[in-house]
């Protein structure tokens, strides 16, 4: 086929109109991106402190071409939360994919009887959890991140599986280990497969035990499906259980508790109206989201936002970025308990019916078709998530409502590694 030159002609003030992949990953004069380096983008400045750096590529390279991590990254509210929502030229791939263990199981959260379990075991036990958590602190000073905020999803796990205190603090280990492994750390997925398949040894008698006599616990909603190809394994639950969120819990309420406590005006509205811990919430997810990031992969070659991006090509979307993007949000970065401009309920695809844009929340996935509270059906991970933080951040509250930051801390969010949640890993407190 010959290819006409005259095909390839621009009008004079036009910008280059190249199309082939090998000639657009060239970079061409007047799109240089002085202004950022990709090697900033995994340094400590970002672990600590993703926000200024983000906030130079959503205003200057809304589709950052990163060489560096061979992605491009998307920071537009209105660009994140398109690709977000467009599956037919991307997707996301399971945690089991980054791990290699596409084959060790299925997921099997779209079954009702799961979610129906699920949803059960965490409505039961919160606010025991909670109490729990809460007796536990003795001392007028502790760590408010760690023996609260970390706590919790855990004592969850336990109560949800149904399983023995002692079986819980290995599952603890483990669960954590797989978790942290999901990412592109190749020294972490060999723990996380090693993890996955000690934790699959670990709960393969009670599993076994329960197909045979179910209960009213997780285990027994997983062991009990009839599936048309093969009936439910033990390795099914594993990969079950990787597949649901971890960070938002956890981080959420670190981060939640960080910015009451360094927001005290904003901890006072809640003081004076608990109903304000629900928009508390919410603001948290937009204003420090823990899952800075989620990763989707272009399923064809596919022309979007002025670029070329190949069959597989992968697009980094910041929800650091998007949840903080002035186009959506007045004063973004200030956290306001209530602001009008956040969804307050669950979102919808990109928007609510109104219009009114909300915060992303990457680890809890796409937003349902359904309504948060829908009939003949489970809640959804959203709102399982935000009605199980709000009851243990309002237990907390009423429970210890002068409670602060001690004196001379000055906590902060941050990653540990490239990946991970960025949240208060440690937030020293006194509550008299």
């Amino acid at each position: 086929m010959e290819i006409d030159e005259a095909d390839y002609e621009e009008e004079p003030d036009a910008k280059p109109g190249y199309r082939t992949y090998e000639v657009y990953q060239r970079e061409r004069v007047g799109e240089t991106t002085n202004l950022i380096k990709p090697r900033q983008l995994i340094s400590d400045e970002y672990l600590s402190d993703p926000y200024p750096l983000v906030a130079i590529l959503r205003e200057n390279y809304p589709c950052y071409r990163d060489w560096l991590s061979n992605c491009f990254w998307i920071t537009r509210y209105d660009d994140v939360t398109s690709v977000f929502a467009d599956d037919q030229n991307f997707e996301t791939r399971p945690k089991r994919w980054y791990l290699d263990s596409a084959n060790f199981g299925r997921d099997l959260w779209k079954y009702l009887p799961v979610q129906w379990a699920y949803q059960r075991k965490i409505d039961e036990n919160i606010e025991t959890v909670s109490e729990e958590a809460i007796s536990s602190i003795q001392d007028p000073s502790f760590d408010l991140a760690r023996n609260y905020a970390a706590r919790i999803p855990l004592a969850l796990w336990q109560k949800i599986l149904n399983i023995t205190l002692d079986q819980a603090q290995e599952f603890a280990i483990l669960y954590l280990r797989m978790q942290r492994s999901a990412r592109w750390n190749p020294q972490f997925r060999h723990k996380g497969i090693q993890s996955m398949n000690e934790l699959a040894a670990l709960l393969e008698p009670v599993f076994n035990e329960r197909s045979k006599a179910p209960e009213d616990d997780f285990i027994s909603a997983v062991a009990q499906l009839e599936l048309p190809n093969q009936p439910p394994t033990v390795q099914d639950l594993v990969i079950t259980i990787l597949e649901l969120d971890h960070e938002t819990l956890h981080g959420g309420l670190a981060n939640l508790w960080f910015n009451l406590l360094t927001n005290p005006e904003e901890k006072e509205k809640v003081i004076q109206d608990h109903r304000l811990m629900k928009f508390a919430w919410r603001e948290t997810l937009r204003y420090s989201a823990p899952t800075l990031v989620a990763d989707r992969f272009a399923k064809q070659e596919v022309e979007r936002f002025g670029r070329l991006i190949p069959k597989g090509g992968l697009l980094r979307c910041s929800s650091a970025a998007a949840n903080r993007d002035p186009r959506q949000f007045e004063d973004p970065n200030t956290f306001i308990i209530g602001r009008k401009d956040l969804c307050q309920r669950e979102p919808r695809g990109q928007y609510r019916a109104d219009g009114l844009p909300s915060g992303i929340a990457f680890g809890l996935g796409k937003p349902s078709i359904h309504p948060a509270v829908p009939k003949e059906r489970p809640r959804s991970r959203y709102a399982l998530t935000r009605d199980a933080a709000v009851t243990a951040s309002l237990m907390l509250l009423e429970e210890k409502p002068a409670i602060k930051i001690a004196k001379g801390i000055e906590p902060r969010l941050t990653c540990p590694e490239i990946g991970e949640m960025h949240t208060c890993w440690e937030l020293p407190a006194v509550w008299n």
